[in-house]
């Protein structure tokens, strides 16, 4: 069965970095764009960051752009965020997601910016 596995959340300062990493299995990693979420208390979930399948194309939300950085191991079945100069509103449960004959999500990594 298809499984996400997200790593790498915690508490921050505003200006700090984290790298989070999503350990995917269940399905053939290499062949399928993969795609990170977050969602802010009160909020909708929205698109951070996605990626193609070979790492060679990547797209951000426009707030995010330039601070963070999507990239992808496919021999370690692994996506990473790195997310640079975060921001107090850069705030939430930060999922990772693919669609492979329907939506799968992992179970998220909270990121807490904040003095």
């Amino acid at each position: 069965q298809v499984q996400l596995v997200e790593s790498g959340g915690g508490l921050v300062q505003p200006g700090g970095s984290l790298r989070l990493s999503c350990a995917a299995s269940g399905f053939t990693f290499s062949n399928y764009g993969m795609r990170w979420y977050r969602q802010a208390p009160g909020k909708e979930r929205e698109l951070v960051a996605s990626i193609s399948v070979s790492g060679g194309t990547t797209t951000y939300a426009g707030s995010v752009k330039g601070r963070f950085t999507i990239s992808r191991d496919n021999a370690k079945s692994t996506m990473y965020l790195q997310m640079n100069s975060l921001k107090p509103e850069d705030t939430a449960v930060y999922y990772c997601h693919v669609f492979f004959f329907r939506d799968y999500w992992g179970q998220g990594t909270p990121v807490t910016v904040s003095s």
